[in-house]
């Protein structure tokens, strides 16, 4: 599931690749850093990323999902030491 980005944060690393870029090539900055954001945004949709929001609600997802899985365990637990009331078979 592909997700949009921050445009900041890929205009931000566009700037700083131009910035990276010789003196020479200087007139070329405006190009490139188009470019660059361009190439990151493909490289990124690539990616099968999630929103923070999205991994914060699977991680509580699996919070309670350990939870659950402790008590039945503690649950099964006494089950198995309580002795049985049946009749012996």
């Amino acid at each position: 599931m592909t997700k949009a980005f921050d445009p900041r944060f890929l205009e931000d690393m566009a700037k700083r690749l131009s910035a990276a870029v010789p003196p020479q090539l200087a007139a070329l900055t405006s190009d490139l850093e188009a470019n660059f954001k361009s190439v990151l945004q493909a490289g990124l949709a690539k990616l099968d990323l999630v929103t923070r929001q999205e991994f914060d609600v699977q991680a509580g997802v699996l919070a309670r999902t350990r939870e659950t899985l402790v008590k039945l365990e503690e649950r099964l637990k006494t089950l198995e030491e309580t002795p049985s009331k049946r009749p012996p078979e």
